[in-house]
């Protein structure tokens, strides 16, 4: 799409799910906007299988950006990312993780990437998905595009991912970014201090039950 885009553009963007339909077009977009190779059942599943929240932004008809997420509980949580919740959540708890937010260069500073993430947490807070505690994202720690994006809309880092992405053959580092809804929150820890309201209604202190030894292992573990 090479027609200049318009200040207004956001106004006449409407929101779809994505179809069987759209498999083509985004399989080209996901070529355009990230390094990583999706296998052609990724595409089918997330046009086709319900568990994935799979939105498009479209302008005058074409896609000009999307969002894909997963719904599960947290016991579907890969292990390195386990310790999104505190253990004190039910098991059946759910959590959001997104596998894809983009959105085609013209359009974009246009507020669509906002508009897509702002309709994926109102869907997890106003559907069958209201007791989605975190949602959760991969980033590459290069991408300080993305890396401010999501910081300027209060996601927070709370994982560093050695080698987790490989891409062309080479290794790259990661992070796991996560916001909080709903009453969900992360273990307690240095890196996540006890809020000092809940640490009264406990009657301890904010700086008790806080364990130093955390740190290595938040902060390293493969």
């Amino acid at each position: 799409m090479t027609e200049e885009v318009p200040p207004s553009a956001l106004t006449d963007v409407n929101l779809r799910l994505l179809c069987h339909d759209d498999i083509d077009t985004v399989k080209q977009l996901c070529g355009d906007w990230f390094p990583i190779e999706y296998p052609d059942s990724w595409y089918r599943d997330i046009t086709s299988n319900k568990k994935f929240f799979s939105l498009a932004a479209t302008y005058r008809g074409s896609i000009v950006g999307m969002i894909v997420a997963e719904i599960k509980s947290r016991t579907k949580v890969h292990k390195e990312d386990g310790d999104i919740l505190a253990s004190n959540f039910p098991v059946d708890t759910q959590v959001a993780y997104i596998l894809s937010l983009g959105v085609v260069k013209e359009f974009r500073k246009h507020g669509i990437g906002s508009l897509l993430l702002e309709s994926l947490k109102d869907h997890i807070s106003t559907t069958a998905q209201d007791h989605c505690k975190a949602i959760y994202l991969h980033v590459l720690t290069t991408n300080n595009t993305a890396i401010n994006f999501y910081e300027n809309r209060d996601f927070k880092q709370h994982h560093y991912l050695p080698y987790y992405y490989s891409i062309r053959g080479v290794l790259k580092d990661g992070f796991t970014y996560v916001l909080y809804i709903n009453g969900g929150h992360p273990p307690w820890t240095i890196l996540y201090p006890l809020p000092e309201g809940k640490a009264h209604q406990a009657g301890t202190k904010p700086s008790l039950g806080l364990s130093p030894c955390s740190i290595p292992q938040r902060l390293y573990r493969q």
